[in-house]
């Protein structure tokens, strides 16, 4: 049986998400320059159950990005999780590698492909002094999948960033979010976005894999209680151990600083579906600017544009608006997935969250 193919999202169901537009693909790839790819494994052979696989963010090319990193900035919220690479770009202050993510098992494997390709990018007569710390981020997919077995490959990793493109982006059961759940109902990959009239685009994507089901909030109401209330179980029985990675793009001339401030404002995303960052979960997320760029051995003194302080609370919105909107787009998106053990994450029944 292969993955169920995907439903449409939240707002082809009437729901809005605050008063800010959306770019031209509500998806992270409306900021100039940032592509994503896909890889899924999916299998019940003898190499066992497979309901996982990798996703990569390119916010530019290989080789570009590294010779000339941007802005970026990490954050967290509660740290039963990983999120390769966040303590090099906490202490610069900069982003030059393309953001991964994958199950918790397939982080070393997509971290050396990272480096494979970045060598590749930038061969030793450009600079023979290439070390890369790759960004890797991880959640739990092993509910559905065979974690053991580590599917995912070297090449699944490389081919996901050779896949990487802009445009609509695929969301649900999908790359790294084939294996995922959310407030115990299928879910994986989202994104959305927001333009803002005279500073630009605001895109977030998620990894969403976290909550209870009696947490769940769409759009404010407690869909979760409510759904409970009117079934005998909808528990897959997993609890609220699970992760989510935030993702945060834009073209508005942010620094390193606010970029640590709007990568927080994932969290309060989070909270209005509902999410309490419980103990064993991993709220980590990242942001980056694709502008102000400046040579990987730049000295002396240099200048940037930079968005003054007080115009941020746009961005702030934005970001707070996209990564509800994200999360809802996963949870729509994805339907029901039977992995291992006879294990099932059921798809969020639309109708009954609808009414």
């Amino acid at each position: 049986m292969p993955p169920p193919p995907p439903r449409p999202r939240a707002r082809e169901h009437g729901l809005t998400f605050g008063s800010l537009p959306t770019g031209v693909h509500n998806a992270i790839t409306d900021v100039p320059g940032v592509r994503v790819g896909h890889v899924t494994r999916w299998s019940d052979d003898g190499d066992g159950v497979a309901r996982t696989g990798v996703t990569a963010i390119l916010p530019d090319d290989l080789a570009r990005l590294y010779l000339r990193p941007m802005a970026g900035g990490p954050a967290l919220l509660n740290g039963c999780g990983e999120l390769t690479g966040s303590i090099s770009m906490a202490e610069w202050g900069t982003l030059d590698s393309p953001i991964m993510l994958t199950s918790t098992t397939a982080i070393g494997r997509v971290f050396d492909a990272v480096v494979d390709a970045t060598f590749d990018a930038v061969p030793a007569d450009v600079d023979d002094e290439v070390i890369p710390v790759p960004i890797v981020g991880e959640c739990d997919d092993s509910w559905l999948d065979e974690a053991r077995r580590r599917h995912v490959t070297l090449a699944d990793a490389g081919a996901a960033i050779d896949r990487a493109v802009g445009g609509p982006v695929a969301e649900g059961v999908v790359g790294a979010g084939t294996g995922m759940i959310t407030m115990e109902h299928k879910a994986g990959i989202g994104t959305s976005s927001r333009a803002l009239d005279g500073l630009g685009v605001v895109g977030v994507l998620v990894l969403a894999n976290f909550g209870r089901a009696d947490q769940l909030r769409v759009a404010g109401a407690p869909v979760g209680r409510r759904l409970i209330a009117d079934s005998d179980d909808t528990s897959n029985g997993r609890g609220d151990a699970g992760s989510c990675i935030g993702v945060v793009a834009t073209d508005i001339p942010l620094d390193a600083r606010q970029l640590v401030r709007v990568a927080r404002r994932v969290g309060l995303g989070l909270a209005r579906m509902g999410s309490i960052a419980g103990h064993h979960s991993g709220e980590i997320f990242c942001a980056f600017s694709t502008t102000n760029r400046r040579d990987r051995e730049a000295v002396g003194v240099i200048s940037v544009d930079l968005l003054g302080d007080d115009s941020i609370g746009a961005v702030f919105e934005a970001t707070v608006d996209a990564t509800e909107e994200a999360v809802c787009n996963a949870l729509f998106v994805a339907d029901t997935v039977t992995g291992r053990d006879g294990h099932v994450a059921p798809g969020l029944p639309l109708d009954r969250v609808l009414d």
